[in-house]
């Protein structure tokens, strides 16, 4: 069923995506709503308005959902009898107040999601004392960057299991008629009282004038049965159905001006109404108001000890005379049923790892996020609102003028990037292409369109800045995405490939442009979404007026070059006039390889035969040249860049094969490095490292005093423990091997690339390896780990680093998770079986690190868990 409800979807029979998780968990503190002198976007609009607040470009919520363009929007409120507010929304640290950057400071859990979101499962773990919201502020803004975070689970307030498990859980009925289930299960063992306020709401377009009319929620009845008709110009009408309550209401989605400005409101109906009438339990403000653009019925429970409670309400297009009865219930039954089918032929057999293959899925398709900026408009302002600074127009994003974006998007997260990431989201791909093959494919398409891509070709990093240069991963995501497709249906989408191939060239040409400084094929490129892996910010002015010609940088390049010629070869299989340009990315390829590798020969450049490995090297205006001899995942990106080549392939492009026979030829006359390596079966391996060079790279990677944590591969190696630093310009810069939080202030203190386990970068050194096994074959033996006399293949070295990556998230005898940092809480009989797909990993001992629900690249786990115990 769930497979036909796609293909409908995507034939345009009808529109199963219309409605979905697209509610965001957080607004508050975005760039799109910061409208600041400064761009200070933290402090404009912080947790604490958000509740009196009207937003501009978004809205969130707790376990929400919304149509595909934000207009209609329902989430999960509740209240436990003692918080100071509502809990309306997700809390965490802005970035100024956390110890190590912004984080989430909260429990909650996507447990299940199908595709097309017929079914899916949410829980929230909402304490029964009061929220510790001055404490989590006051003991991160006190702790050092050489401490811990302090967590939710440190404050005690979980213990006892004096807290409510919150399940909220969608059934679609059909693309316009969705039921809800909302179950507060109390954990402790005392009675405990709950407040449940399921809340719909309209976006305030109106206020702006983006939508004319103003739309409505109006009370109507039928017969006994009351209900909210809600009016929108756009969607037309719509029924919310709720069962018998204690209290029903009516506000607007409208700021409160005095609470916020100290300014007259216009009606005491503004958006934060509810929180004094529940709190001090007075409704008499509401007792005739029967319509807003707000609503929520209320109900008052007491939960036994160990019991738990349900609610209902239904959002249809449909008038439905008993939208509760036990055939409308059924529903949730069958959608199980439906999306557990659809699963068991997707994930493993492995009822463990198929539970974190479900979770990754789950949160993969809860992050799917709605996403609107018009940057023209967010520059010059709103006809007839307040005009943003001046200042605006020549500041952050300024020159993205043709940006205008309202798109449903793969997110990091739903928290703390509610806001997409270039490089992030085709990671997402990978996984995404497991359940929903043509989501993953329109997104990587979508990113290349006119009103995304800037007119020079360069891909929107993000929203903080849509500048920032991100590793090139586009080109080889969709070679990932087009052969999991093949893979699985035997055909594989060449027109899919043709259109991102066209605008990949734009992009392609954009960095060889801008990135290459002297026009030797070393490439600069910035900090290339490795934040704080340097001595000093690579992406700002470099120590002593050089520049950088980064190590990564040029091996991003050469992986590119070989990904767009892996992508013009397989189209030509289809499309003989592609050949022509094939000899174009290996020429590419060829000289990027031959520059990174001839750097040794005359000057101290990014190969040092000693260490045998690969560093940065600083150019300075004197013409002297300093390696800065820093072990990090630098040097293992040169592992990404390696294509083989069979006869088969080759055959089908005889011109391009010509040229490669005769590059080969010419440079063994030429060069003493070579880019070609040929075996006597007419296989064919471009890669730019040399295999004496790749052996000694791998000793490094696969040394567990290095780089090879029992976990995966480390970010930076251990070997620099007692830190590295150099003298620049008389100034000294320097690191240290740092394997969980950052002690860095860099981009904020809010990622580290200083030792912990990173499931992106891995997984692209796993899928390198297989690369250079499908070449090598099973000849090539290396240590691992390194000085352990245990040989293996690469592709079992693969593997064996998969099942340590995979490792992070399963439990051990003693029923710990890594990834739980050996918490009691993840021991107990309701939380056992939770996983979150962190940000990255510590790199000794696997615990969660960063942001706490970053399934987005986390999510590839899902795909290892395949390619190892699937196949």
């Amino acid at each position: 069923m769930e497979n036909e409800r796609l293909s409908d979807h995507y034939n345009k029979k009808t529109n199963w995506l219309k409605f979905g998780p697209y509610l965001s968990e957080r607004q508050w503190g975005t760039v799109r709503e910061d409208y600041s002198e400064g761009g200070t976007a933290w402090d404009y609009f912080p947790h604490d308005h958000a509740r009196s607040r009207t937003y501009r470009w978004g809205e969130d919520g707790i376990a929400g959902i919304s149509d595909e363009l934000q207009r209609i929007c329902f989430s999960v409120t509740l209240w436990n009898g003692k918080d100071p507010i509502l809990k309306e929304r997700i809390f965490g640290l802005a970035g100024p107040e956390g110890n190590h950057g912004e984080d989430v400071k909260e429990l909650y859990y996507y447990l299940d999601s199908t595709p097309t979101h017929s079914y899916m499962k949410h829980l929230y773990k909402y304490p029964q004392a009061e929220f510790p919201y001055k404490q989590l502020v006051e003991m991160n803004r006190n702790r050092s960057k050489s401490e811990a975070e302090f967590e939710l689970l440190d404050s005690g307030i979980f213990n006892d299991n004096k807290y409510f498990d919150v399940f909220t859980e969608y059934a679609k009925n059909n693309e316009e008629d969705i039921l809800i289930r909302i179950t507060v299960a109390n954990r402790g063992n005392e009675a405990a009282p709950i407040t449940i306020l399921p809340t719909l709401w309209l976006r305030n377009l109106w206020t702006p004038n983006v939508l004319k009319e103003k739309p409505s929620l109006k009370l109507s009845k039928s017969g006994t049965t009351k209900f909210v008709v809600l009016n929108h110009s756009e969607l037309g009408d719509y029924n919310f159905y709720f069962q018998t309550v204690d209290e029903l209401l009516f506000t607007e989605n409208e700021s409160n001006k005095e609470r916020l400005w100290n300014q007259p409101n216009e009606t005491p109906f503004v958006k934060d109404a509810f929180h004094n009438a529940v709190i001090n339990n007075d409704f008499s403000l509401f007792k005739d108001n029967t319509q807003g653009t707000k609503f929520s019925p209320l109900y008052q429970r007491t939960v036994p000890a160990n019991g738990e409670t349900v609610v209902y309400v239904r959002l249809s297009k449909e008038a439905i005379k008993s939208p509760f009865d036990a055939k409308s219930l059924q529903l949730f039954d069958q959608r199980i049923s439906e999306a557990d089918a659809f699963y068991d032929k997707i994930i493993t057999k492995d009822a463990a790892l198929a539970n974190i293959q479900r979770q990754a899925f789950a949160g993969m398709l809860w992050s799917k996020q709605y996403y609107n900026i018009d940057i023209p408009i967010w520059l010059n302002g709103d006809e007839g609102q307040v005009p943003p600074p001046a200042n605006r127009k020549t500041g952050r994003n300024s020159n993205w003028k043709t940006l205008n974006n309202e798109d449903i998007i793969s997110m990091p997260d739903k928290w703390e990037y509610p806001w997409y990431a270039a490089w992030d989201l085709a990671f997402h791909c990978v996984p995404l292409s497991m359940v929903d093959t043509q989501f993953a494919k329109d997104q990587l398409i979508l990113f290349l369109r006119e009103w995304y891509m800037h007119p020079n070709g360069q891909i929107p990093a993000y929203e903080w800045a849509f500048g920032d240069v991100n590793p090139p991963v586009h080109a080889w995501s969709a070679m990932k995405v087009y052969r999991m497709e093949k893979e699985k249906t035997g055909q594989g989408d060449v027109d899919f490939l043709k259109r991102v191939f066209h605008k990949l060239m734009l992009n392609f040409t954009w960095w060889v442009n801008r990135k290459d400084a002297k026009g030797n094929n070393v490439f600069e490129g910035g900090f290339l979404g490795l934040d704080n892996i340097g001595i000093f910010d690579r992406s700002s002015a470099i120590p002593g007026g050089g520049h950088l010609e980064q190590a990564d940088g040029t091996s991003w390049m050469a992986m590119y070059s070989l990904n767009l010629l892996d992508m013009a070869l397989e189209i030509n299989a289809y499309d003989k006039s592609f050949e022509d340009v094939t000899t174009k990315f290996f020429e590419h390829f060829a000289y990027i390889a031959e520059s990174l590798n001839r750097i040794g020969h005359d000057w101290s450049g990014a190969w040092d035969e000693d260490q045998g490995f690969f560093y940065d090297i600083l150019a300075l205006p004197n013409n002297e040249y300093v390696p800065l001899k820093v072990r990090s995942l630098v040097g293992l990106t040169t592992l990404f860049a390696v294509l083989p080549l069979d006869k088969e392939r080759l055959d089908k492009a005889p011109d391009f094969l010509r040229r490669l026979k005769w590059f080969s030829n010419y440079q063994e006359k030429t060069h003493d490095y070579q880019v070609i390596e040929e075996a006597k079966n007419d296989k064919m391996l471009l890669s730019l490292i040399p295999k004496k060079r790749l052996k000694r790279l791998l000793e490094a990677m696969l040394d567990e005093a290095e780089f090879l944590s029992p976990n995966g591969i480390r970010s930076l190696s251990k070997i620099h423990e007692n830190g590295y630093s150099e003298w620049i310009a008389g100034e000294q810069f320097g690191l240290s091997y740092d394997p969980a939080e950052s002690n860095s202030g860099l981009f904020g203190g809010n990622s580290n690339w200083r030792g912990p386990v990173w499931m992106p970068m891995n997984y692209l050194l796993i899928e390198s390896l297989r690369s250079y096994y499908n070449y090598y074959g099973a000849s090539f033996k290396v240590e691992f780990p390194t000085g352990s006399n245990n040989l293996l293949h690469l592709n079992q070295v693969a593997d064996e680093l998969s099942k340590r990556l995979i490792g992070i998230f399963q439990e051990d005898a003693s029923g710990n998770r890594p990834v739980n940092n050996y918490d009691s809480f993840y021991k107990n009989e309701h939380s056992k079986d939770l996983i979150l797909f962190y940000e990255y990993f510590h790199g000794d001992n696997g615990r969660g690190v960063g942001a706490t629900h970053q399934t987005g690249w986390t999510g590839v786990v899902a795909e290892l868990i395949d390619k190892v115990y699937t196949k």
